[in-house]
């Protein structure tokens, strides 16, 4: 099936599901032992990184755990952009001690590698066999019982049906996924992300927001992810900058915590649109931080993009907290462009540059994008030459427009 003919067929048949039970509440971890229990584990792997774990965040989760009678298998070994030789290494672990459920604590790296390794013990090969591409294999086994305890509200990975992995060999992201990947639980508690730092909290919010705006303007939007989408910018606008300006803010962390929930549910079972295809081509090339990354991006993405959906991106101003009352829905799309550069100024955000991107390689970069998937579900029709304007626009080497 070419992918055009793939993109018409998604396009009349919609599905949402969700098979993530979603429990919140300040202080709610200390009903992990019960419930991990509840879904029948009584050995976990807790997959976490060396960060978080030396922090001691894992501390009272693993207590917990333990008083409800659960084992507990430390992995934390957790890499950002996490590679697929890591999820081996985690895989062969939970094989070998005899797990019979796992436990993600920490960003979207911790509870990504969780799904790999789920998909490893339950499948044949490696986690690569199941890259969501022509002629690789579908999923076919429902991973083990997977609960997810997110420490940081940004990529939503406690709720969607995708984790994002590393080819190093082809310095590629891939996605593998669908419903069976899924956590069978998630846990937020706003009082596991006060000790995030200020830079943290600014770009994990971000792609959030992204998430969020992405899947409203995308092709395959339908309502109820239209829905969540809509209210995670509103509560992004509204508590983004109290969480990035007081860490301890524990209305602003709980807002935040669910932002990244209801943008992570936006997704649905699709994909988003061109900041995060260039985002994830970009992140298999260079070790790039995803959040900053996509957040770096967004604006160029939106304003090359608010054409595709104006009335759309009107309502992302409004969501936004901008007052469209006056204006006319193509000055409102623009605001919505605006907002989002003045967000990510207000957030301090590096710009690519200063991540580590050369302008030389803007080239590279829009051919690699042009090749992820999710570029097919962007608002706007992109071709190679429109990556290299969206690119140029983040090194800041053509006009603004808007």
């Amino acid at each position: 099936m070419s992918l055009n003919m793939k993109v018409e067929h998604m396009h009349n048949f919609h599905t949402f599901e969700i098979p993530t039970a979603i429990k919140h509440g300040i202080g709610a971890i200390k009903h992990v032992g019960e419930e991990v229990k509840n879904l029948g584990v009584t050995k976990a792997l807790l997959v976490t990184d060396p960060g978080i774990y030396n922090a001691g965040v894992t501390k009272p989760i693993e207590k917990h755990l333990k008083e409800a009678g659960v084992e507990v298998v430390l992995f934390n070994k957790v890499e950002p952009n996490p590679p697929v030789r890591l999820i081996a290494e985690g895989s062969s672990l939970f094989k070998q001690e005899n797990c019979d459920g796992l436990v993600a604590v920490g960003g979207g790296s911790s509870m990504d590698t969780a799904k790999g390794i789920g998909v490893e013990v339950t499948h044949e090969g490696s986690v690569l066999d199941y890259e969501a591409a022509e002629g690789k294999k579908p999923l076919e086994n429902r991973i083990p019982p997977l609960t997810t305890i997110p420490t940081t509200a940004g990529t939503g990975s406690e709720v969607t049906q995708w984790a994002v992995i590393t080819d190093e060999e082809r310095e590629f992201k891939f996605n593998t996924g669908g419903p069976l990947i899924a956590a069978y639980l998630t846990i937020l508690d706003p009082e596991l992300h006060v000790s995030m730092p200020p830079h943290v909290t600014a770009m994990t919010g971000v792609d959030a927001l992204a998430h969020a705006i992405e899947c409203y303007t995308m092709h395959y939007a339908q309502p109820v992810t239209d829905s969540v989408a809509l209210l995670a910018m509103e509560y992004v606008s509204k508590y983004l900058r109290r969480a990035y300006s007081d860490g301890g803010d524990l209305e602003a962390r709980y807002g935040m915590a669910q932002a990244a929930m209801l943008a992570g549910l936006s997704y649905g079972s699709e994909s988003a649109g061109a900041a995060h295809a260039m985002s994830q081509t970009l992140g298999g090339i260079i070790p790039v931080a995803h959040g900053q990354c996509v957040a770096a991006m967004m604006g160029p993405v939106m304003e090359y993009n608010w054409k595709g959906h104006p009335d759309k991106f009107a309502h992302i101003a409004q969501a936004l907290g901008v007052n469209t009352f006056d204006m006319t829905t193509e000055e409102a799309a623009k605001a919505a462009v605006n907002e989002m550069y003045q967000l990510v100024e207000d957030l301090d955000i590096p710009p690519l540059e200063e991540q580590g991107v050369s302008p030389d390689m803007i080239n590279r970069l829009a051919k690699e994008a042009m090749n992820d998937p999710q570029t097919v579900g962007n608002p706007r029709d992109l071709t190679e030459k429109d990556y290299v304007w969206i690119y140029k626009r983040c090194f800041n080497l053509v006009p603004k427009t808007v």
